[in-house]
């Protein structure tokens, strides 16, 4: 008989780092001049079947309303306290009073606990084949419990013991074991929120690391160094690509060794990399950018990466990532993706059906556990965002205001199926309380041309929100008075209807018929919620007097 060749093989058995159903999580962000209730939105995520939460801050109204939950929880510092978590002392001190506190006297999951979870239960193993230069990926059913394997991509052999395993009848080889130095769940603090963005040149440079290991030290000195670890969700700016292609990747060169300080620290304590990754972005600031490369379809013209074939962004901009990491001598950390999603308003590309289609096919991308090219299996990752914020800054752009899968309110905006729900859709908020059903709108008999109505559009566009009106957003086709009627009652409601707020210098006035048009909706505010702590935004009673007050008198 003829002796059967075969090229050269090499297989390693990779143990992915997340479970293999992790499920979505969303962020909840709280700028905004009127917040649902914390009560409301935790069972809004129940009834979604959201399982994780990522959070901008420590807000203790939050944090209370998710205790027994079950919901993972992902708590956040702001950028504005970097300098001060750069005290050890003022670390311990947060770390006190926003995680141990809440976990044991709330029983909020930050530890990232899973219930009904056995052990070694939830963990995918995939075979990366690589032969002759190529690679490809099959899933291998034999489980490991409690174990990792180091991962080994194209170039990277690993000798030591090895183990002969038949796979297909080809004879391959096994790389040696290691202890998982990763628990199987845990739970994450947020320290900063993209401090590296090249926007803030360089403010957060030298406070970020800092923070990050102060606040580590601090979780392991409070007895949760293991159930609690530290994080630092990223922009993808941070890195960039020499030939366009992912394995190009290199962390950006201005801050290449910050950027890998903070990944060793990372590494070092078994920390997760964070990345916000927005295809949207690179079509808002890009006019030439593929469109149907932001997307999942399968409609774009391929990138052949040495072989290795990209269809969509999000997958090349992720293993982008991972060749960065890599060549740094990473490549073993692990990925969360920290923020992802698509606005439905704001800009001519931010719509409810592009982000349907984009937020639809990123979870049916996700859902299938392939991962990516360079990360096969599961992909940790967080929409953005759960709910609209009003008072969000529009400096990167008006959109900016209208990332949420639901509306201020709570309400869809188009039908997702984040495969959680017995209807295949989003569930709408419970038991929303709303203010009394009038707007405010221009007065039949006012003219439009009247000069008072520029200054009053733009005092009240000042102190609301108008992104909704322009280019071929979704009040982008109403009229002269449907503008100006859209502004002032913009202002009247985030001013919970007082009656001085829809004066506007005798133009105003108040209807109890709906205005909404077509696309174009306006609003009905939800009635105010305080909570039993201070609150970073919105406003308070007192400020709202004192600028009508000061309107009034102009």
């Amino acid at each position: 008989m003829g002796s059967k060749s075969f090229g050269v093989l090499f297989v390693v058995v990779l143990l992915l780092f997340s479970p293999i159903v992790s499920g979505i999580g969303a962020n909840w962000g709280t700028q905004s001049t009127h917040r649902l209730p914390p009560e409301v939105v935790v069972r809004l995520l129940k009834d979604n079947g959201i399982q994780k939460v990522k959070l901008f801050d420590a807000d203790y109204d939050t944090l209370k309303a998710l205790g027994k939950s079950g919901l993972e929880v992902m708590v956040g510092i702001p950028n504005d306290m970097l300098s001060t978590m750069g005290s050890l002392k003022a670390a311990e001190k947060w770390v006190s009073k926003n995680v141990s506190v809440h976990i044991s006297n709330n029983n909020v999951n930050i530890r990232g606990e899973k219930k009904n979870m056995r052990r070694g239960e939830g963990k995918s193993l995939v075979l990366i084949i690589a032969i002759q230069g190529g690679h490809e990926f099959k899933p291998w059913k034999q489980p490991l419990a409690e174990m990792q394997v180091k991962a080994a991509y194209k170039r990277s052999l690993w000798s030591g013991p090895s183990l002969d395993l038949a796979h297909n009848g080809s004879l391959v080889h096994q790389a040696s074991l290691v202890s998982d130095k990763i628990p199987s769940s845990c739970g994450y603090v947020a320290v900063g929120n993209e401090p590296y963005l090249r926007t803030y040149n360089g403010t957060y440079l030298k406070t970020t690391l800092p923070a990050m290991q102060n606040i580590q030290t601090a979780l392991v000195k409070a007895g949760l160094g293991n159930q609690v670890k530290v994080t630092c969700p990223l922009n993808a700016d941070v890195y960039e690509s020499s030939s366009s292609l992912p394995s190009g990747g290199d962390f950006r060169a201005d801050i290449h060794g910050y950027v890998s300080q903070l990944v060793k620290f990372l590494s070092d304590n078994g920390c997760p990399f964070t990345i916000n990754i927005y295809p949207f972005i690179s079509l808002y600031i890009d006019p030439n950018f593929p469109v149907e490369y932001a997307f999942f379809d399968g409609n774009a013209s391929p990138l052949n990466d040495g072989g290795t074939i990209y269809t969509n962004m999000f997958d090349a901009n992720h293993d982008t990532l991972v060749w960065a990491l890599q060549k740094n001598g990473f490549g073993n950390v692990p990925i969360i993706i920290g923020e992802i999603g698509w606005p439905t308003d704001g800009d001519r590309n931010a719509n409810a059906q592009l982000a349907q289609r984009f937020n639809q096919g990123f979870m049916q991308h996700i859902s299938a556990g392939k991962g990516t090219p360079m990360r096969p299996g599961p992909v940790d990752a967080f929409l953005f965002s759960l709910i609209d914020e009003d008072a969000k800054s529009v400096q990167p752009g008006n959109f900016e205001r209208h990332w949420g899968i639901l509306t201020y309110d709570g309400l869809p905006k188009y039908i997702l199926n984040l495969g959680t729900t017995n209807s295949g859709s989003l569930i709408p908020a419970r038991n929303v309380k709303y203010l009394e059903r009038k707007w405010c709108v221009l007065k039949p008999n006012a003219k439009v041309d009247d000069p008072q109505i520029a200054p009053s559009m733009s005092y009240a566009c000042g102190l609301a929100d108008c992104t909704s009106l322009g280019y071929q957003t979704s009040c982008g086709g109403l009229d002269a008075r449907g503008n100006i009627s859209y502004a002032f009652n913009s202002y009247y409601q985030i001013n919970n209807q007082l009656d001085d707020a829809c004066k506007f210098q005798g133009l105003g006035t108040v209807t109890k018929s709906d205005p909404s048009t077509g696309t174009c909706r306006f609003g009905l505010m939800i009635q105010p919620y305080y909570g039993g702590a201070e609150r970073k935004h919105g406003y308070t009673s007192t400020a709202l007097a004192l600028i009508l007050f000061l309107w009034t008198i102009l």
